[in-house]
């Protein structure tokens, strides 16, 4: 099966459904979510079976498949992935299937084209994908781009207040750090012999002027991507606006985009400059936990509450990266998995709660759960495991950027802990003030609020609750996956870990 197009295939494949979702009638809506659903497990069955294909002891990158594009620019269609990419493009295939079953109504309430709108997530899911598995500079610039499209229409098209605003401000500040990689890219292609092939460019010797004009062109569009302080504005006005389903999308996977362009682009390329930037990262990092958390504190509507937390979440990811240990760097990667899945199921849970109150603020709420105990529990655990509580898979991932960090950056790992707190403050007052205490008489009034969820709702739910406890006691598979392309990337920028220490000293052992 190791032979088998599997990346092109993945690729193609949500493309092809889109068409055929989008062409059928619009008086035939549950024909449309049907297909889309079908056509997601699809990619689903194809994803394990890849998965599974995957040997982690073998070559770095696996899968290589390249077709000739331009030759003329030295462009091609070349994919391939590593263990980093390969456990992103399974987060992508788990949560497809997943929001569209939680977005079964959400297109109709906006009395918009529901083929459309679950045409727009298979497109979407295409170019998530080839964004992760394109081993091509140019071809994953394309990608990083034309995934804007189908995210832009979902927020501008189907979304909440103020949906136009948020949906420009996305496209734009995303437009903006494109623009700035677009010059690194072409920077890249001249002085690396006019190749975009990821591994011819990762030989070339560059000046180290050269190098960090480079490597600054690719940070900032990565970093507006992720989002790291300062570039995060755009996030909880996206997120706010955005339908939940796409919501979920936007924090569990777009997002990563920007911090896998660190691991597979800025570091690998550029070591010297990512050394000589790192301490700035760090400070971005550590700036970004303690300041989103904070605001997050303070937030009144729900889906902008949940994406200030991924902005503090995404500073972890930042400092694991940054750290330059294995360690620390696994637990980051684990973190854009885990962050994926948390994330991604506390979204879907407060766009339910929000279906059934009509509103996203917080004060519209009390005591919910008396009306719904089922829906206040998953929300409580999905709050849970956002504050990485120990048992859950993003405590695994928080531990080991902490302890990775700890080793060879004290101040920044102690002043990380400080998010953890925070965590807790913000993920239990929202659980407090919309499904605990006395119950809002305003609640008894709404029709909505007396369905507990139905079954396609624990449908979508229960897969997203059993991977994340399982990843919390048992993460193996997964970090055996990671731990080689860890290990490879930092072998490309010459870093090794710090040996325990020996008689009050700590040593710097090879590998």
């Amino acid at each position: 099966m190791s032979n088998f197009p599997f990346l092109s295939v993945l690729t193609v494949a949500p493309l092809v459904g889109a068409l055929v979702v989008a062409f059928l009638p619009r008086h035939r809506p549950e024909l449309a979510k049907q297909v889309a659903f079908a056509w997601s497990l699809l990619v689903l069955v194809l994803s394990v079976v890849m998965w599974v294909s995957f040997n982690a002891g073998g070559d770095r990158f696996q899968f290589r498949e390249s077709y000739s594009w331009i030759p003329n620019w030295g462009v091609s269609f070349t994919f391939a992935a590593d263990g980093i990419a390969l456990v992103m493009l399974m987060l992508i295939a788990v949560l497809v299937p997943l929001v569209i079953l939680a977005s079964w109504h959400d297109a109709e309430s906006s009395k918009r084209s529901v083929p459309v709108y679950f045409a727009l997530l298979l497109v979407l899911e295409c170019t998530m994908i080839g964004v992760f598995a394109a081993a091509d500079v140019f071809l994953f610039y394309v990608f990083f781009e034309v995934m804007l499209v189908p995210m832009y229409f979902l927020i501008g098209s189907y979304g909440g207040h103020q949906r136009q605003y948020a949906a420009v401000k996305f496209f734009l500040y995303s437009l903006v750090g494109g623009l700035f990689m677009l010059a690194a890219v072409i920077g890249l292609w001249v002085v690396g012999g006019k190749t975009f092939d990821w591994q011819a460019l990762s030989q070339v010797d560059i000046s180290t002027g050269t190098e960090r004009w480079l490597f600054l062109g690719f940070f900032l569009a990565f970093a507006i991507k992720a989002p790291f302080f300062p570039f995060h504005t755009w996030l909880p006005d996206a997120g706010g606006a955005a339908p939940a389903g796409a919501a979920a999308l936007l924090v569990g996977v777009l997002d990563k985009v920007g911090t896998f362009g660190i691991l597979r682009y800025c570091l690998p390329l550029f070591p010297e400059a990512s050394k000589w930037f790192a301490p700035w990262a760090l400070a971005l990092g550590v700036i970004g936990i303690v300041y989103a958390a904070l605001l997050a504190v303070g937030q009144n509507d729900l889906k902008r509450l949940v994406s200030y937390t991924s902005i503090a979440h995404f500073g972890f990811i930042g400092v694991g990266i940054f750290a330059f240990t294995t360690q620390a760097g696994t637990g980051a990667v684990l973190y854009m998995l885990n962050h994926g899945l948390a994330t991604g199921l506390l979204f879907l849970v407060v766009g339910m709660l929000i279906s059934r109150r009509g509103s996203a603020l917080i004060s519209d709420f009390g005591g919910a759960g008396k009306l719904v105990p089922v829906l206040a529990g998953v929300l409580f655990f999905a709050g849970l495991a956002s504050l990485a509580l120990p048992g859950t898979a993003p405590f695994i991932s928080e531990f080991l950027v902490l302890i990775g960090t700890f080793t060879v950056n004290k101040p920044v790992a102690i002043i990380a802990t400080l998010g953890i707190i925070l965590a807790a403050a913000y993920v239990l007052w929202m659980v407090q003030r919309t499904t605990q205490g006395t119950l809002n008489p305003a609640l008894t009034e709404v029709d909505g609020m007396r369905k507990d969820l139905n079954l396609r709702e624990k449908v979508v739910v229960a897969p997203l609750i059993a991977l994340i406890v399982l990843l919390g006691f048992f993460p193996k598979p997964v970090t055996d996956v990671i731990n080689p392309a860890v290990q490879a990337t930092m072998d490309d920028i010459g870093r090794t870990d710090p040996a325990p220490s020996v008689g009050g000293t700590v040593q710097e052992a090879g590998r």
